[in-house]
């Protein structure tokens, strides 16, 4: 706990804000990529601290909220079939899909577990070979590797009743599809300290020079948040778009080497749908043909119709950074962590969570 409070410290956090404003002379849109980042922007009251002249904008950084709804879907069906367990994280139970959420398929009598990682799925198969284990998995390149390990791991046990629905998605596709928005207003960004632990910097060095947008590797604690927003408004004034690490204590320009090489073994890039900003090239994380007796997509072909949003939800505005938590109409009202009309208000890293949960008062 004592080095959680060095950076937590509120007179080093008050000390960095003063040259933050110091440091600005316009206005400027920042957007932090992660949910975990959000979250402490609005427990701590960051955005208040820092002033008017710069806004932050809260970016599709929840792997849980870009899940698609044709993809909830088949998590669902996929759970009420017979002889089916369904794997996956906590966060991903009450997320609505079009017919109900993976606690109304449990209440239907489906056997749903929550797990802590992927390798719990696997144990479960071992002791259970009867019936077929599926672990339903998300998340960027961070929780990625654990899958990919999970599955060679089942590989080498010779379980052929174990697979994965993967969900994975890649984030610097989806800065690129957020810069190239016409609607867009990021000025520069606060990247997902998480994510370049794995990967390390080598995919946003091109992105910040054709975009001419700074890029910050930033961690999750207010003064790594307030650390990383100087170094991003230091470049904005002086005309730089240059890729930053204000994360050095996590993160190496080479990223993880172990969790890489194992990712790349499972995994390829393909070209996926995000919920908020569509199919996007290279977006996602599929398994490889050398791993296809574990892709739950081939094991259990589906085909779905598309599915739309619900209406009322405007959480694709909010995971694009168009629109701030607290100005969406159903906050709070229409849109509850019990009642959700949409993903970001049940995910631990869910914007409109963060805002129902420390900001909906202010």
């Amino acid at each position: 706990m004592r080095h959680l409070d060095v950076y937590r410290d509120p007179r080093a956090v008050k000390r960095l804000v003063a040259a933050v404003r110091r440091a600005t002379t316009r206005p400027w849109t920042i957007m932090e990529i992660c949910g975990g980042q959000t979250h402490s922007i609005a427990r701590y009251g960051l955005e208040d601290l820092i002033g008017d002249d710069i806004t932050l904008v809260h970016g599709p950084g929840c792997p849980v909220c870009v899940t698609p709804l044709e993809v909830l879907e088949k998590a669902r069906r996929l759970a009420l079939q017979p002889d089916v367990v369904l794997h996956t994280y906590g966060d991903m139970l009450r997320v609505p899909g079009v017919h109900g959420d993976l606690l109304d398929a449990r209440a239907r009598g489906a056997d749903v577990r929550i797990v802590l990682s992927a390798l719990d799925a696997v144990r479960a198969a071992a002791r259970d070979p009867a019936r077929h284990h599926v672990f339903f998995a998300v998340g960027f390149e961070t929780t990625a590797p654990a899958t990919a390990m999970a599955i060679e791991h089942a590989a080498q046990l010779g379980l052929d009743r174990f697979s994965v629905l993967a969900s994975h998605v890649r984030v610097p596709p989806a800065m690129e599809a957020i810069l190239s928005d016409p609607d867009g207003r990021v000025d520069g960004f606060l990247a997902a300290g998480h994510v370049c632990t794995i990967e390390g910097d080598a995919d946003y060095h091109e992105l910040a020079a054709r975009f001419s947008a700074p890029i910050v590797i930033t961690g999750f604690e207010p003064l790594d948040i307030v650390r990383g927003l100087l170094a991003c408004v230091r470049q904005l004034e002086a005309g730089q778009h240059e890729v930053d690490n204000a994360y050095p204590r996590a993160v190496r320009p080479e990223g993880n080497p172990v969790a890489r090489a194992a990712l790349r073994r499972v995994f390829s890039p393909a070209d996926v749908p995000w919920r908020g900003l569509g199919v996007l090239p290279r977006g996602g994380l599929r398994i490889r043909p050398e791993y296809a007796p574990f892709d739950a997509e081939l094991r259990f072909p589906m085909s779905l119709d598309p599915i739309e949003e619900p209406k009322a939800c405007r959480a694709n505005e909010v995971l694009r950074g168009l629109l701030a938590p607290l100005d969406c109409p159903e906050l709070g009202r229409g849109c509850t962590p019990e009642h959700p009309l949409g993903a970001p208000m049940v995910s631990t890293e869910g914007a409109c969570a963060a805002y129902y949960r420390y900001r909906r008062m202010a």
